[in-house]
C-alpha cells in the first residue's frame, strides 16, 4: 500500500477525504498534517490546537505541525510546508491526500507545491457532487460543529451551529453544501474514524478580521 499523510484542518472536507482514502485499501495513512498560527490555532477555522491533538487522539494518528509566522508571504508558506514534509519522503511517504472537491485552481497550486517536495496529491472527493458528499458525510455517521463563517456568505448565526440536515435546510442557494467556496467552515468530533468522540463546549461568537464570525471552541 502506498504511504499517504492527510492534510488535516479539522474539518468535515478532511475528515471524509481521510474516511474516503482508507476505504479504498490503497493507502496506508501515517499522520495527520496540519498549518497553525503562531497563537496554535487553525487559521480561519479558529480552532485550538488542543481539539485538534485531540482529534489525532481519536482518529490513533500522529499529528504533524507545520507552524506558520503572522501572515505569511507564499514563499514562506510554501518554505515550510517543504521542510515539514522533507522527513516524511524520507520515510517512504509519496502522497498527501486533501479534500479538496472542484476548485481547479486550488487543486494545481497543491500539486505543484508538492510536485517540489517529491510527494503526489490525492484527492479522494474531487469532482464529486457537493449536495451528495455532505448528505453521505451525515449518512456516514460524522459529526461536526460550524466553527467559522464567512460574513460576506452568511449571518453570524450560522456559527456555532451543528453541520446537520436543519443546518443544510437553511442555507441559502447562494451557499455550497460543503462550503467548498469558503462560505463556512467545520469542526469534525465524531464518526467511523473516531474511537471516542472530541469532547469540547462552544463558546461566544466575534467578527475576526472584520471578515470572519467564528465560534470560539474549547476543550470539555
Amino acid at each position: 500500500m502506498e504511504k499517504v499523510v492527510v492534510s488535516w484542518s479539522g474539518g468535515k472536507d478532511s475528515a471524509l477525504a481521510l474516511h474516503e482514502a482508507l476505504n479504498t485499501g490503497r493507502y496506508e495513512v501515517e499522520a495527520l498534517l496540519t498549518t497553525v498560527t503562531p497563537d496554535s490555532r487553525v487559521g480561519v477555522h479558529g480552532v485550538p490546537l488542543e481539539l485538534l491533538e485531540r482529534q489525532a487522539d481519536a482518529l490513533d494518528l500522529p499529528l504533524h505541525l507545520v507552524r506558520l509566522p503572522e501572515k505569511p508571504s507564499n514563499q514562506e508558506y510554501e518554505a515550510r510546508v517543504r521542510k515539514a514534509l522533507e522527513p516524511l519522503a524520507y520515510r517512504g511517504i509519496t502522497g498527501v491526500v486533501s479534500g479538496d472537491i472542484f476548485l481547479a485552481d486550488v487543486r494545481a497550486y497543491r500539486e505543484n507545491l508538492l510536485e517540489s517536495a517529491r510527494m503526489q496529491g490525492i484527492f479522494p472527493l474531487w469532482g464529486r457532487d457537493t449536495a451528495q458528499l455532505a448528505r453521505k458525510f451525515l449518512r456516514s455517521g460524522f459529526r461536526a460543529v460550524i466553527c467559522a463563517v464567512d460574513s460576506h456568505a452568511l449571518g453570524a448565526s450560522f456559527a456555532g451551529r451543528l453541520y446537520d440536515e436543519k443546518f443544510l435546510a437553511a442555507l441559502p442557494g447562494s451557499a455550497d453544501p460543503c462550503g467548498e467556496n469558503g462560505e463556512f467552515h467545520t469542526f469534525v468530533f465524531d464518526g467511523p474514524t473516531f474511537s471516542h468522540a472530541v469532547r469540547h463546549t462552544r463558546g461566544e461568537v466575534s467578527l475576526s478580521d472584520g471578515r470572519m464570525y467564528q465560534c470560539e471552541l474549547l476543550p470539555d
